[in-house]
């Protein structure tokens, strides 16, 4: 029994001893789903974003991200995550309620784009904070290329239960207040994440393989990959390519040290980079012949570049920078960004597979968490890196404690660590949702085959098919399932009402600003 593993055991023991068990339940979770919008003919979406969704600045529940044609759905944060599974069904049959001759990608890497150019990058009106949105996204353009950015994700957004946080903080005795405790603790939830996360691409990840036209725009990158067929690129144990060094490749981030050991070095060196000019970026220009390339030529933008595969979170009031939020409120929740869309789900994510991360997220924050080092975090990158490429591979070793591990041991150990949370989320619930997740995850582990990468490969192999073509497939067999299955009137009718304050909201947004572009810039980025 490692160290962190004997801790965590301490800390259960202390829970069930003072009948405090069942308070590791009812943590709410969220989720974020981004879905291109793909023509009848195969092609990423030219239009706008529909109308009848509503505004995609102010609506809470339906956005966009990078690009206009890639839609953003969210669900409100539910202690059941079957509520926050149906409310993003719910989400999705309104949409395709929506969508003219359209469908929704359901796979993380994007087909039927041609270049940078055949991207178009999202809007958001005209008010102060839509044009910031707008700006930020043309610098991402100029930094990193549109292509990139049109990949989409799963978002987990995951709260620890209020009430064991003061069952934790006294168990431990700590000499902190209780809201230094949480920040402490969600710090080191973080940390554990960023060692053990590896786990997530090997068992969810769905993106072995990429369209050769991704890389129109950077073709010097297919030399690192095989050929699938002549439409196709991959590597044969791939397992998530979303999260590998195909995307927010740039040498900047690379070499940004942002501290994870405290929230108070954690906002100190993310403020640093958005404050810190970058040569490279100076050369883009700010504003060129009048019109803004970039919010600025700094390393960051603002905080939402850094690309990160787990992030501290609190909820931002209007025109309030991220990073001053946390330094305000403290961690409110943590936003889990390494799931791919699961190609073989309508919604992109099913319930085992959200149990599964519920129970790894309070391992890891039960566990105990020693502060990293420059180095150890190099290590939990290059482990990530290693899987994302190459995770089936037989023997595949990683890095843990400056000593070489097996993938398949270090999994079984996780997993092992999971059973007594699993068990106790479970409580009286006679199928055992949480320990069943787990069993289901552990065939994984035992059987690369069944991951849902290597299913996409050889499915791929049998239909004969280049990945673009088995994904649109796939994709169109998913909008035939929402037409099938529709929304009921009584919700239809919420939504539309929805989307209609949210227009009314957006408008009454643009009548009250009142300062010019260039002063509302300055005053968001002087906020202390």
């Amino acid at each position: 029994m490692t160290n962190l593993i004997k801790a965590l055991s301490i800390r259960l023991d202390k829970l069930n001893t003072n009948g405090q068990q069942q308070l590791l339940c009812g943590g709410l979770k969220g989720i974020e789903k981004e879905s291109l919008r793909i023509s009848n003919e195969g092609f990423i979406s030219q239009t706008t974003h529909p109308k009848a969704l509503g505004s995609a600045l102010t609506h809470p529940y339906i956005t966009t991200d990078y690009s206009e044609a890639l839609i953003e759905l969210i669900t409100p944060p539910f202690a059941d995550i079957k509520d926050s599974l149906e409310y993003l069904r719910n989400i999705h049959q309104f949409v395709y309620e929506h969508l003219d001759n359209e469908i929704l990608l359901g796979a993380s890497m994007p087909c039927g784009i041609f270049g940078d150019l055949s991207i178009p990058i999202a809007k958001y009106g005209l008010s102060n904070i839509g044009r910031m949105k707008h700006v930020y996204r043309h610098g991402l353009w100029h930094r990193y290329g549109r292509t990139m950015q049109s990949i989409a994700g799963i978002h987990f957004n995951y709260s620890v239960p209020e009430a064991l946080w003061p069952a934790l903080h006294a168990q431990q005795n700590s000499p902190l207040s209780l809201a230094q405790y949480t920040d402490d603790a969600y710090f080191g939830l973080i940390r554990n994440f960023q060692r053990m996360g590896w786990l997530i691409l090997y068992l969810f990840g769905a993106s072995p393989a990429i369209c050769k036209n991704f890389f129109n725009s950077r073709p010097s990158l297919m030399s690192q990959f095989d050929e699938f067929d002549n439409g196709t690129l991959y590597h044969p144990y791939a397992t998530s390519l979303r999260m590998s060094d195909i995307g927010y490749k740039s040498e900047n981030q690379a070499n940004l040290k942002i501290d994870y050991n405290s929230i108070e070095g954690y906002v100190k060196s993310l403020s640093a980079a958005i404050n810190t000019p970058y040569p490279e970026y100076e050369k883009i220009g700010v504003q060129v012949e009048g019109k803004y390339r970039q919010l600025n030529s700094n390393i960051l933008q603002i905080e939402n570049e850094f690309y990160s595969t787990i992030r501290p979170k609190q909820i931002i009031q209007p025109c309030e920078k991220p990073t001053l939020a946390l330094k305000r409120r403290g961690v409110r929740y943590i936003e889990m960004r390494s799931l791919d869309l699961d190609l073989f789900n309508p919604i992109g994510i099913d319930e085992d597979k959200a149990r599964f991360i519920e129970a790894l997220l309070l391992t890891c924050l039960l566990q105990d968490s020693p502060h990293t080092s420059d180095k150890e975090q190099q290590t939990n990158n290059a482990n990530q890196l290693a899987v994302a490429h190459l995770g089936r591979k037989p023997g595949l070793e990683l890095e843990r404690n400056n000593q070489k591990i097996l993938l398949r041991d270090w999994a079984n150990e996780i997993l092992e660590s999971m059973q007594a949370v699993s068990a106790i989320l479970d409580q009286d619930d006679a199928e055992k949702p949480y320990s069943s997740a787990l069993v289901k995850q552990q065939r994984l582990i035992d059987n690369p085959d069944l991951t849902a990468s290597a299913r996409m490969l050889e499915q791929m192999r049998q239909l004969s098919q280049p990945f673009s073509r088995f994904a649109l497939n796939i994709s169109a067999q998913h909008e035939q399932y929402f037409k099938l299955n529709k929304l009921d009137t009584i919700k239809t009718r919420q939504f539309n009402e929805m989307a209609t304050e949210s227009q009314i909201k957006q408008q009454e947004i643009e009548n009250k600003d009142q300062i010019p572009f260039d002063d509302f810039l300055k005053q968001y980025f002087l906020q202390a």
